[in-house]
């Protein structure tokens, strides 16, 4: 029977981690799926940690694994990468999942049905979480500059996706294992990185559309202006790391 494992890295999200974790419990998964959630806890304080160490006494069937400080998003999704795949099966997929209540685990069943419907023609789906623009400043001032991050991202790339920076990115375990070899971001800059790597490594990617609630600053949301500067860095040293690799391996 597959399995879709998810990863969800935090860092201090006590107030929505339990939420999460009960929607994920409560969708009706297409037939023959089973999920597996893996906790990274990314150096969060005392009381967050002993709050996630609670939620995981309270659903055994979580895993939880613990950075001792804060090391970032990409090295949490490392460390839960590489823990999934030391027992996950090739027919298996590995998704992301935040902590926030910004997405809907319930949108993750027409991931499944997409890779069901496409078998192995489908290497990883992206989601695409602006199909429907909502009437809200933040949103649209998020769509900007998503926008100019992923057209950036998919000039340098090849890819044709709309939206890099959506955390849903669902990858088939073997193509997971070409890439994670590659990916050494410890920040949010992971985002274009793991589309950069799917690139350079022949990925069939497709994307999916998702629902969306983002959070405002004051409610804890931790992506910025710096973050979109580390993006843009990191997209040019990925574009020349695949120029290296295709003058290196011209098949």
């Amino acid at each position: 029977m597959p399995v879709l494992h998810l990863v969800i890295p935090f860092l201090n999200e006590q107030a929505t981690l339990e939420t999460v974790i009960e929607r994920i419990e409560q969708v009706v998964w297409p037939a023959g799926w089973t999920v597996r959630t893996t906790l990274v806890d990314d150096g969060s304080d005392t009381n967050a940690a002993s709050s996630a160490a609670a939620l995981r006494d309270r659903h055994p069937q979580l895993e939880l694994l613990e950075h001792e400080a804060n090391l970032g998003k990409g090295a949490a999704l490392r460390t839960g990468f590489s823990h999934v795949l030391e027992h996950a099966d090739d027919s298996d997929l590995v998704g992301v999942q935040d902590a926030d209540l910004e997405y809907a685990p319930s949108d993750l069943v027409r991931f499944i049905e997409t890779f069901d419907q496409n078998g192995a023609s489908v290497d990883a789906i992206v989601g695409n979480r602006w199909l429907e623009i909502q009437p809200n400043v933040i949103r649209r001032a998020h769509r900007i500059a998503n926008g100019f991050l992923t057209n950036a991202s998919n000039r340098l790339t090849g890819l044709k996706i709309n939206d890099m920076e959506c955390c849903y990115k669902i990858i088939r375990v073997p193509m997971l294992r070409r890439i994670l070899p590659d990916l050494d971001e410890n920040h949010f800059a992971v985002e274009p990185q793991i589309a950069a790597t799917l690139a350079r490594h022949g990925a069939r990617v497709t994307e999916v559309g998702v629902s969306y609630d983002p959070r405002s600053f004051a409610e804890g949301k931790k992506i910025g202006l710096k973050d979109g500067l580390e993006a843009m860095t990191s997209m040019i040293r990925e574009w020349r790391r695949s120029r290296h690799h295709r003058r290196s391996d011209p098949k």
